[in-house]
């Protein structure tokens, strides 16, 4: 801990629920990397372009590059799920990652939620992660990162809009201040939610 109380050091993955290949989703979440260095912990993009990961089937064992997944989100100290908004929610692709993952992963976890859109604020895609993250038992960060209009927020890597770079700056560090927050007793929704070894 660093005099401030600060998690100072911890290690933070940004999950990208996008595969496009200049996603918007990967830039802004990069640049909220920057904030966690920038708080003194260590920051990397998990890539889901980079994994083999099948429709998630609770039958099959040990599919595509599930374990490798599942490995690097449960090491992290934090965790930041960044999205598209697709149809009002979160994407499929980050939909299926979410579904390899359970409370080993999450439970306990400080997690930051981010996404962008191409019209308007994509409130309901990070209302519905939070909802996840909830019954996964994990600690949300009440701050929050939206980017609407996201096709003219940025010019190459960088966010043009200064308050609005300075709000994913801060979901990362956020995500250092807060990764050893005690965890809060089980939720309602964790002790109802089975989760995928039980369908």
């Amino acid at each position: 801990m660093s005099s401030d109380g600060s998690a100072s050091g911890a290690h933070v993955v940004a999950v990208c629920g996008s595969l496009r290949g200049e996603s918007y989703t990967r830039r802004a979440l990069e640049r909220a990397l920057d904030g966690t260095r920038a708080a003194g912990g260590t920051g990397a993009v998990l890539d889901l372009r980079e994994y083999e990961l099948p429709t998630f089937d609770p039958d099959v064992d040990r599919q595509g590059d599930g374990d490798a997944l599942t490995r690097r989100i449960r090491e992290a100290d934090a965790i930041l799920l960044g999205t598209p908004m697709y149809h009002g929610s979160y994407s499929g692709v980050l939909k299926n990652a979410l579904d390899y993952c359970g409370f080993d992963e999450f439970e306990g976890k400080t997690v930051g939620l981010l996404a962008v859109a191409g019209g308007g604020f994509p409130v309901t895609a990070l209302e519905h992660l939070r909802s996840v993250c909830r019954a996964l038992d994990a600690w949300v960060i009440p701050h929050q990162a939206a980017l609407p209009n996201v096709s003219r927020r940025f010019d190459g890597g960088d966010i043009t809009d200064e308050k609005l770079d300075d709000r994913v700056r801060v979901l990362g560090r956020r995500a250092v201040e807060y990764a050893n927050i005690e965890p809060d007793p089980h939720t309602f929704e964790a002790d109802e939610n089975v989760g995928a070894d039980g369908r």
